[in-house]
């Protein structure tokens, strides 16, 4: 038997929309295409209650969005393992994957691995995620015309997200750990003008209840006085961070000071052959969509590169 390594032409590494949008392209370029994934295929898609906003369909569960992505991958018959990545390198003309399965070589790689959010940590929250706890403002608000939610966060991303969302729902409470808002002041100020917004300042989120409907409330303490309040809402969003899952790209220069990988306007990052895609990247905004227009300019530009090689 040879003990040849077999050097795959392009190995992706996350199957979220990005990365699976990317093996689509690429399979239809007919390029051999490989797929490593650590949880089930849809990424963040899994644990989104609705998606209204892509476009060519309605409205259609995250879940199912993820499902038919996942069954188009199938069709095209490309290869996806389930393994966590834990470090790669480069070799003079191809690079070495290291999972916790096995070692994969690859000409090119393109890197989608995402964000993972960080959590509250409370009771209520794992139990009520995508039954009225999300982490995306922008992708569920409209689940929310008629009813009240909760805005966790002082930072960009939250302010921002209740900007957009105050146009659409009923109320918003925002629940922020201390006074200063680390939000730009020109969006603390529209904020501050939309009549729907309530501030509850200097508190912390205590605990989610719900029914088997969904959430139904969340409690929170005032850090200051000791004392709780009850809000009735309908939906959750926690906005205290997230990060970059790019520890296995530690051999490379190719993040920024807070791990979300740069690259260039074909996806492509300072090292030849390895392109990042989706939420890892460095961006403005993370959605469905930009996601699987980075997928698909990553896919054609890895091909290319292949095809040079």
């Amino acid at each position: 038997m040879s003990n040849e390594k077999v050097i795959h032409p392009v190995l992706i590494i996350g199957a979220g929309p990005a990365g699976m949008t990317a093996a689509i392209y690429l399979a239809r370029a007919n390029t051999k295409v490989k797929i490593v994934d650590k949880y089930a295929p849809g990424g963040k898609m899994n644990i989104t209650q609705l998606v209204e906003n892509y476009p060519g369909v309605t409205n259609i569960t995250g879940p199912d969005l993820a499902f038919k992505m996942f069954e188009q991958v199938r069709d095209l018959g490309i290869e996806i393992e389930y393994a966590d990545v834990n470090k790669i390198k480069k070799e003079e003309n191809h690079f070495v994957v290291e999972s916790d399965e096995e070692t994969i070589y690859a000409k090119a790689v393109i890197v989608a691995t995402g964000t993972q959010e960080r959590k509250l940590k409370i009771p209520g929250e794992a139990k009520y995620t995508g039954r009225g706890v999300s982490y995306c403002a922008v992708c569920d608000g409209n689940l929310y015309k008629n009813d009240a939610i909760v805005i966790i966060g002082g930072g960009n991303s939250a302010i921002e997200e209740a900007v957009f969302v105050a146009k659409i729902v009923k109320k918003i409470h925002i629940v922020h750990r201390n006074e200063n808002f680390r939000a730009d002041e020109s969006l603390m100020e529209e904020l501050r003008n939309s009549p729907n917004v309530e501030f509850h300042l200097n508190s912390i989120p205590v605990e989610v209840f719900g029914d088997q409907n969904g959430v139904t409330s969340i409690l929170i303490k005032n850090i200051e006085n000791g004392s709780e309040e009850k809000l009735d809402v309908k939906g959750v969003f926690p906005f205290v961070g997230s990060d970059a899952v790019t520890d296995f790209l530690s051999e490379f220069d190719v993040r920024d000071d807070k791990g979300f990988v740069l690259v260039d306007q074909e996806m492509m990052t300072s090292v030849p052959g390895l392109y990042s895609i989706g939420d890892v990247n460095k961006k403005v905004l993370r959605q469905i969509v930009t996601a699987t227009n980075d997928g698909a300019i990553a896919a054609l530009a890895a091909n290319r590169y292949i095809k040079r090689k």
